[in-house]
């Protein structure tokens, strides 16, 4: 877990920030206003290569489960594995997988159930 530690800046304007909001799977859960984890389920190369995915740091990890907690937003691209990401707090529970791409909001703590190997892409912001 030391290489996810590592913190990274992207430069986002507000508007692009937004259209990924719009274009995932999950929004806003309105009754605590509290954001939820974002899935965006295999998406297009275009929409990759305009987040600039493939220049980010990469990390993995073997089958585990572990907690996790967000300090910062984070989104990734799930290069190969598969893992369930339970919230501590109520919020949604997701799965997602090789192809994926996922936000996971600040302030969030989790459980990491890594069921196949995890290498993915990702960024801090």
């Amino acid at each position: 877990t030391s290489s996810i530690s590592t913190r990274a800046t992207i430069r986002r304007s507000v508007v692009d920030r937004q259209q990924q909001s719009s274009s995932s799977s999950s929004s806003l859960n309105m009754s605590t206003n509290t954001a939820e984890i974002e899935v965006v389920s295999q998406p297009s190369k275009e929409f990759l290569e305009q987040k600039g995915v493939f220049g980010w740091g990469t990390w993995g990890c073997g089958v585990s489960k572990f907690p996790w907690t967000y300090d910062s937003n984070e989104s990734c691209y799930l290069l190969k594995g598969k893992v369930t990401v339970t919230p501590s707090d109520g919020r949604k529970t997701v799965t997602f997988g090789a192809g994926d791409f996922v936000t996971f909001p600040a302030g969030m703590s989790c459980t990491w159930d890594v069921s196949e190997a995890v290498e993915k892409h990702f960024m801090f912001f």
